[in-house]
């Protein structure tokens, strides 16, 4: 039975979120207002064609004379959407739009979901490349890995605006910011830790680069196979550059042999960890079980064996929620007029986001809360300053 015939019920909209859905989550608003012909003929013709010609003259212009400065295109081919998979464009649409309305209730930027329909790497960066002139951002959403890996790289290398693949490398800030507080919460460094990282798509990766660029000790990443280490066959080209500045202890096997003595677990893949095994942790231990609707451990288990329990839910506290980021990350990188989002624009907004905790500072309050009216200020202030200190900001 097809989709469409399983869900073609004339009684959809009794579910709330059908309801909420119903004709889209967003519109288009004017930002002036034309009332009569003099407004008419400055908003169009004949006096925009004065606007154009002077963009033509003088490219820069765009900036001030349009929205292009101010706009993201939220952009996706479908191929990973979050707990779903593989699901298309189409169907992906409703989660674009989402990520849309967060970007301006959040933080205040609009944005456009955009889901293509393309066969691979090159048709995506072709196309993002083309549309590029409208917009002052590129958000990358729910691409499979490892070829998001390979669309985010060119398209940095190829555009002169802000480029930013949300489930790494806003998974990424978040993930930091936390273990940066549940380090204090159990008197200890970051280069005090062994953390233990599962799952290695676009998420696992990318919180692994920033844990170990942000000074944890060490961290053992394991996919479906396994631990990766330096030697191990059949590497992507992405675990492999993992694996050269990972695992420092040149662990092998299964996960559970990296989880015994280990610090901190980091979960970012479907599955259980069995209880037993997390009782092999290491004292004081701290676990961010982020698989959502069902953590990796249950925090009702994790609170049995350690000190710092994070999830990706709401229910729980400590939700690790990339909203905490994507919106000050991009609200300061268009403030700042920003060629490139760099990795220490990242770690300036994982400091400013674990700093907002300050002295509340406790087991079941290491992150802020989405809904903080600080969290986007604060992050977006800490990226337009890093964006100047790198010299990546026009502004």
């Amino acid at each position: 039975m097809s989709t469409h015939s399983r869900h073609s019920h004339s009684n959809l909209d009794e579910d709330p979120a059908f309801a909420l859905h119903r004709g889209g989550k967003l519109h288009v608003q004017s930002s002036v207002e034309v009332n009569d012909h003099e407004d008419l003929a400055l908003a169009y013709t004949p006096g925009v064609a004065r606007v154009c010609s002077a963009i033509a003259d003088s490219p820069g212009l765009v900036d001030t004379y349009t929205w292009k400065s101010q706009v993201v295109a939220v952009v996706t081919d479908g191929s990973a959407v979050l707990g779903l998979g593989d699901i298309g464009p189409e169907a992906s649409l409703p989660v674009m739009e989402g990520k849309s309305l967060l970007f301006k209730q959040f933080g205040g930027v609009d944005s456009v979901p955009i889901a293509l329909s393309c066969d691979g790497v090159d048709d995506i960066v072709e196309t993002v490349v083309r549309m590029s002139p409208s917009f002052g951002g590129i958000n990358l959403e729910d691409i499979s890995a490892p070829r998001c890996f390979e669309i985010e790289k060119r398209l940095r290398e190829r555009l002169d605006i802000p480029v930013f693949h949300d489930d790494q490398h806003g998974t990424a800030i978040v993930a930091l910011a936390a273990l940066r507080n549940a380090a204090r919460v159990t008197g200890r460094e970051l280069g005090d830790l062994r953390a233990v990282v599962s799952g290695a798509g676009a998420s696992g990766l990318a919180v692994t680069r920033m844990l170990i660029n942000g000074g944890v000790g060490d961290i053992a990443v394991a996919d479906s196979k396994g631990l990766i280490y330096a030697d191990r066959e059949g590497l992507n080209p992405a675990k492999a550059e993992i694996a050269a500045i990972s695992n420092k202890a040149g662990l092998q096997g299964s996960i559970e042999t990296a989880l015994a003595g280990a610090d901190v677990f980091i979960g970012l893949s479907a599955g259980e960890v069995p209880e037993s095994v997390v009782a092999t942790m290491a004292p004081n231990a701290i676990i961010c079980a982020m698989a959502n609707p069902n953590p990796e451990v249950h925090p009702d288990v994790a609170n049995r064996y350690a000190a710092v329990v994070a999830t990706g839910r709401s229910d729980f506290p400590n939700q690790i929620n990339n909203v905490l980021a994507f919106p000050g990350v991009f609200r300061g990188a268009l403030d700042a007029r920003a060629t490139d989002i760099t990795e220490n624009m990242k770690l300036a907004a994982a400091d400013a986001l674990a700093d907002l905790v300050g002295d509340d500072l406790a087991p079941d309050y290491i992150i802020p809360s989405s809904f903080d009216g600080r969290v986007v200020p604060a992050v977006s202030a800490a990226v337009a300053e890093q964006a100047r200190k790198d010299g990546v900001a026009r502004a």
